[in-house]
């Protein structure tokens, strides 16, 4: 306890043995009472731990009920053996009440128990959020939160990066969210916009001489809620640094995301230098840019093998194959249900064949197969007896997708997946284009504001296509956890990435005209990244829920249910803000 006040001496969590004899106060809520036959346990909770209190005076406790906030007054004493709690830091002590204090009554019957808070439905868990937090497993994640946040500002301020806030009220820009908009009283008709990110406030930092930023940035997105993904707003690591390259913002990842897993967990870390994947490679092999690389499994490219096939499906289409070592054994139902997966995922079905060792396979494709496909089969996927070789085929934009789903499942059913470990890898070499499937038009692929690898001559002479940027992710576990660019400092470069996805010159003068501005008076090379502290905090706790780790979330309609946002506002709020409802 740093400072005794009135209300208490000691916090509920800290009474040990060594308190013995001590004569302490302590203030929490009322977590449980038990009547022993004219002897009373009242369980007391605050934000550090539960300590049982014992009442021989019942008159103390009149009209006290759960979740009542008190304050207890009485001597530490050793519990009777038959009593002890060896599950709890306070389990061996209690303390004999002399005094009671009703601070705030709580009325009587509770919408849900509290430590049974999390098996509630949504909808009144986030109502009564303030009850919701007092549960102890929700009210940790919320303190491992904040522990690191402290964590990751002390690894930034160490490696020389200065804290620097940027604006919450911005203007409009085209990042590819829809903005959330805040009309101007001042200015009728015009409107601010949260930023999505901080991305032209920190490389204007960069612009203005600022050697490394970071922040603990609020991102506002108006953008559909997912489980990793909470509507509204979210926050970020954000940092740039100035003079540098891809491979050293990777660096510095690797070190504070790295060190910050290994700081809270006992989980294994990836180890740095963590894999580089190029994200060609990871389609391939994982059907994802965001690979969960504790499963095992690997994709092959079989489309040549089939190019001429006698086996209609696979004839012309692009071919994965995953072979999944002594699965042969499984049962009828596990091969049905898999089937019954891939239907449901748009799979015309899911061809296999099962090895019988050498160049023999059992099932109903291999009669399809010659010897030389049979044996470049075995050289590719080395499935051996025992084993079951997966097709998936489809169209060469869908089947590397379905073939990751796929691997995903088998990994799962199969209970592949290495236990007890946080694996991380960077995604890097994102093509800097892709077609936009809707106008068929030529769109960036990831961060507009990115450098293309081969600068100025490549965007001048390749197919967009096939131009890479300098744009990176970091994933753990098949989560995201960020994306990142060397960013485009140069305004030659930047006027023709922009003219290749459709924006001219006027265009990037509207939209980023501080931008455009700051690059004509010297900007150095910069690059950066953000990873998303939210889906940090929910891999470090083991959350499946991104809204387990936020204090005040809303729900998956993007409602906050606790404070009734959003709502109606007054027709002289409408009107000073120059608004009119249609």
């Amino acid at each position: 306890m740093l400072f005794e006040n009135q209300y208490r001496t000691n916090t509920c969590g800290e009474l040990r043995q060594n308190n013995i004899g001590s004569s302490v106060r302590v203030c929490g809520w009322v977590q449980t009472i038990r009547d022993h036959g004219g002897v009373l346990f009242v369980d007391i909770r605050d934000q550090y731990g539960v300590v049982q209190t014992v009442f021989h005076d019942e008159t103390l406790l009149k009209g006290v009920t759960k979740e009542s906030v008190v304050s207890i007054g009485g001597t530490v004493v050793l519990r009777a053996p038959e009593t002890v709690n060896p599950k709890i830091p306070t389990g061996y002590v209690e303390v004999a009440a002399e005094s009671l204090t009703v601070l705030s009554r709580a009325i009587a019957g509770l919408p849900f128990e509290i430590d049974q808070s999390k098996e509630t439905k949504e909808e009144l868990r986030l109502s009564y959020r303030f009850l919701d937090l007092r549960n102890p497993k929700v009210h940790q994640n919320i303190v491992l939160r904040s522990q690191i946040i402290a964590y990751l500002r002390q690894k930034m301020t160490n490696l020389g990066f200065l804290e620097i806030q940027t604006p919450i009220l911005s203007a409009s820009s085209p990042e590819g969210a829809r903005d959330y908009l805040v009309p101007s009283r001042k200015h009728p008709g015009q409107f601010y916009a949260l930023p999505q990110a901080p991305q032209i406030f920190k490389q204007l930092l960069m612009v203005s001489g600022f050697d490394r930023y970071f922040q603990i940035a609020p991102c506002f997105r108006d953008e559909d809620a997912r489980a990793d993904r909470s509507p509204g707003e979210f926050y970020q690591l954000d940092f740039e640094m100035a003079f540098s390259t891809q491979e050293e913002v990777l660096k510095v990842a690797e070190k504070v995301i790295g060190d910050t897993f290994r700081a809270f967990s006992d989980w294994k870390v990836t180890e740095g230098p963590f894999p580089r994947i190029r994200y060609e490679d990871a389609m391939l092999k994982y059907g994802t840019d965001k690979p969960d690389l504790r499963n095992p499994l690997e994709i092959v490219e079989l489309s040549d093998l089939f190019v001429e096939s006698e086996f209609k499906p696979f004839r012309g289409q692009t071919v994965r194959g995953i072979c999944v070592k002594s699965a042969a054994s499984q049962s009828k139902k596990f091969f049905e249900s898999m089937l019954e997966y891939a239907l449901g995922i748009g799979m015309k079905g899911l061809g296999y064949l099962k090895g019988e060792g050498g160049l023999s396979f059992s099932g109903p494709i291999d009669k399809f197969l010659n010897d030389g496909q049979r044996r470049q089969l075995v050289e590719r996927t080395a499935v051996g007896e025992g084993d079951i070789l997966y097709f998936i085929a489809d169209s060469r934009g869908t089947a590397p997708k379905l073939a990751g789903q796929i691997r995903s499942e088998l990994g799962r059913r199969l209970d592949l997946l290495e236990k007890d470990a946080f694996r991380f890898c960077f995604i890097v070499d994102f093509p800097m284009y892709e077609i936009e499937d809707e106008t068929g038009a030529v769109s960036f692929t990831h961060n507009p504001f990115s450098m293309p690898q081969g600068g100025l001559k490549a965007l001048e002479e390749k197919n967009p296509l096939e131009i890479l940027a300098y744009q990176y992710d970091i994933v753990c576990n098949g989560v995201e956890l960020s994306s990142g660019a060397v960013r485009n400092h140069d305004l030659d470069i930047m006027r023709k990435a922009f003219l290749i996805a459709g924006y001219d010159e006027a265009v990037l003068k509207e939209k980023f005209g501080a931008l455009y501005r700051a690059f004509q008076y010297g900007a150095p090379p910069h690059a950066g990244m953000a990873p998303g502290i939210d889906r940090m905090v929910m891999l470090l706790t083991g959350e499946e829920n991104i809204r387990e780790v936020i204090a005040f979330p809303m729900n998956s309609s993007g409602q906050d249910l606790l404070m009734g946002a959003p709502a109606p506002v007054t027709l002289q709020q409408l009107r000073e803000a120059h608004i009119k409802l249609r």
